[in-house]
């Protein structure tokens, strides 16, 4: 058992569960990617592709298509923020304890070059599984938004407010 995983196997994180189940069906990580884009529908407007789903990384994929392009031919900027935000958000959820929740609280962003081809955000987050159970804290999640080349287009800091699940008394 890794310390990231609950007794059971689970890892406390719904989104990480549901993306390793996902990943050993046929056409597995097709059918998770819209089934994040139905929890979230924002998300389908770039079509993301989950690359890589794990505690301290998440990588998340967005075909440089006519919908997410410019005036000037290159994946727009928001459309690398969705990324970013997408590939963020989920790397945080799969880091977490399950003792803990998390939401975003800001974004600073970097526009560093234009994207002419598909693009891929690459999120990272220190170790959190150590939190204490009342420990509330601002976690500050890396993405890179980065071309086909490797060419860093955009990179965000995002703000995540982490804090302890409310007990469920009944």
């Amino acid at each position: 058992m890794t310390a990231t995983e609950t007794p059971a196997g689970r890892t406390g994180s719904q989104m990480l569960d549901l993306y390793r189940a996902f990943d050993r069906l046929p056409l597995g990580k097709r059918l998770y990617d819209r089934a994040v884009c139905l929890k979230a529908p924002y998300f389908r407007s770039v079509r993301p592709r989950f690359v890589r789903l794990e505690p301290g990384r998440s990588e998340v994929l967005v075909r440089n298509r006519r919908a997410v392009r410019n005036h000037i031919g290159t994946v727009h900027a928001i459309a690398s923020c969705n990324a970013a935000e997408l590939a963020g958000g989920s790397c945080l959820d799969a880091s977490l304890p399950p003792t803990h929740r998390w939401i975003p609280k800001g974004m600073t962003v970097q526009y560093l070059a234009t994207a002419k081809t598909d693009i891929r955000a690459t999120a990272t987050v220190e170790d959190l599984y150590g939190l204490a159970a009342d420990e509330a804290r601002d976690v500050v999640v890396s993405v890179d938004v980065k071309d086909e080349s490797g060419v860093v287009a955009v990179h965000a800091d995002i703000t995540m407010w982490v804090s302890p699940r409310p007990s469920r008394q009944g």
